[in-house]
């Protein structure tokens, strides 16, 4: 494993974070597909065995059980201090007033509710999971920035948004003298690849750590087009995210599977290898089901795409709609 520097700071975290909303209470949330504590915990412990030192959650990831399961295995497999743990905040965790957005009240609250159910007294990443139309971006950042000062998170980051958000949070930070984004956790595959265009050159000029969501497009990226899984059919967030391009994208994983085929390697690893070679990625969030889709994450670490393999596995792309904010 490979471990650099989370933009511009000091922490140290491997160049595959594992992602975590595969594991929770398949009837708790809106997840159907998830899987429960005990065969989540082989994985985790696998990833950590791996050299997996980078873990992202979210509180509302199968309605808070992700984040249980996750910190019962990082007690029982590894030492805290040898984890960089990240969570989110902002979906609803309860119905009624205050039960979700990026209110101070809701920031205060979700995370002693995240670290009570992560069973640790801070978090290395507190991430907004999006951004709040309906609550001053000031009140945002100055309650993170407490959050920080209390101690209950060391670093804060941002997911899923228009880059013009994005520069406008940063700069209200640096003029108020705030703890400041150090990471944008966005949509970036080679099914979609918006983020090319303002967020992903914005994160570079300004030395953010880009980990990017679902770098497998959900899968799509490892395997022909018209296999099935029981994922994909009942994932509405896959669908709603890739079900408008399906011409274009079948083309791009028609690509993929050339290029794995010439390499011999498996697509799951051409597909994690494109993403790394970004300068501007620090480290893909990957959700593994199978012990194999860990040791695919890892194995993609060493591989390395030739400009002319880039180019072809980039040349069916089109431009998609926006997708993936809220």
């Amino acid at each position: 494993m490979e471990y650099v520097k989370l933009g511009s700071t000091g922490l140290e975290v491997s160049r595959i974070c594992l992602g975590c909303m595969t594991y929770g209470t398949p009837d708790r949330g809106s997840h159907p597909w998830t899987m429960g504590e005990e065969l989540s915990r082989p994985l985790i412990k696998q990833a950590i065995e791996l050299g997996i030192n980078f873990l992202d959650t979210a509180n509302t990831y199968s309605d808070g059980s992700s984040e249980e399961i996750v910190g019962r295995a990082i007690k029982d497999f590894s030492r805290r201090e040898a984890i960089v743990l990240a969570t989110k905040v902002y979906n609803r965790m309860r119905p009624g007033p205050n039960g979700a957005g990026l209110s101070r009240k809701a920031i205060f609250d979700e995370i002693d509710n995240s670290l009570r159910r992560l069973g640790t007294d801070y978090v290395d990443l507190y991430q907004i999971h999006r951004w709040d139309y309906t609550t001053p971006l000031e009140e945002t950042l100055e309650a993170l920035h407490d959050i920080v000062k209390a101690g209950k998170a060391r670093y804060i980051g941002a997911s899923s948004m228009h880059a013009w958000q994005f520069a406008k949070a940063v700069y209200t930070q640096r003029l108020n003298g705030w703890t400041q984004f150090v990471s944008m956790q966005n949509h970036l595959n080679l099914l979609y690849r918006e983020e090319e265009r303002e967020m992903l050159p914005f994160c570079a000029d300004q030395k953010i750590g880009v980990i990017p969501w679902s770098p497998l497009a959900r899968g799509r990226l490892t395997r022909d087009w018209d296999d099935n899984t029981a994922r994909i059919e009942t994932d509405e967030v896959g669908k709603r995210l890739y079900t408008h391009t399906a011409d274009a994208d079948r083309k791009v994983v028609d690509a993929v599977g050339a290029v794995a085929k010439a390499r011999d390697l498996p697509r799951a690893q051409v597909a994690t290898a494109w993403i790394l070679q970004k300068s501007v990625v620090t480290a893909p969030i990957v959700g593994a089901s199978q012990p194999n889709h860990l040791k695919d994450a890892v194995a993609a670490v060493s591989v390395k795409l030739s400009p002319e393999e880039v180019a072809a596995l980039e040349a069916p792309y089109v431009p998609h709609q926006v997708a993936g904010f809220n």
